[in-house]
């Protein structure tokens, strides 16, 4: 791979490849994932300093939330550059772990049926509008294909330091 997690957007593009990012959103393979584990499983850490499931998927659910609230704002030609956010501050700040795994699932999916609903409103050339986040320039058609790699990239995580004890 050209880039690493430390460079946010590109890796996360980078790591769709060739698939097409439309098809990714509209897969139920993670959910159905998410679904068969049970409470004890959610909130499992690999180490004592990592994130408990729980956590990553509200982590998911929050960046997604953020990078599709970034494209709706940029598929009306907002140019305001958009800052960053401190994903530890979201994750700690966020009471994951105490809630029902049942209410974080259904987040998760109440959230990516919405980016489903956004992304079939878009017309073809929306997808080309770009905005500025962070330090980066993106189409809107980018800030989706970063927003389901940074999916991927932590149901990778999930697969090989979680679920495979």
């Amino acid at each position: 791979m050209k880039y690493t997690v430390n460079e946010g957007f590109p890796y996360y593009i980078e790591l769709i490849g060739t698939n097409d990012y439309k098809v990714l959103f509209q897969s139920n393979e993670n959910i159905k994932l998410l679904e068969s584990l049970s409470e004890e499983q959610a909130s499992f850490r690999y180490a004592p300093d990592k994130w408990s499931i729980k956590q990553i998927i509200g982590h998911i659910t929050d960046h997604e939330r953020i990078m599709v609230y970034r494209a709706l704002r940029f598929s009306k030609k907002d140019k305001t550059p958009l800052p960053g956010y401190d994903q530890d501050l979201y994750v700690y700040n966020g009471g994951f772990d105490e809630l029902p795994f049942s209410i974080i699932l259904n987040d998760f999916k109440s959230v990516r049926n919405a980016t489903n609903s956004f992304i079939a409103s878009l017309s073809h050339e929306k997808f080309e509008l770009k905005g500025t986040a962070w330090k980066y320039e993106l189409s809107i058609n980018d800030f989706l294909k970063s927003t389901i790699g940074h999916e991927l990239h932590h149901f990778e995580v999930l697969k090989q330091k979680y679920l495979s004890k």
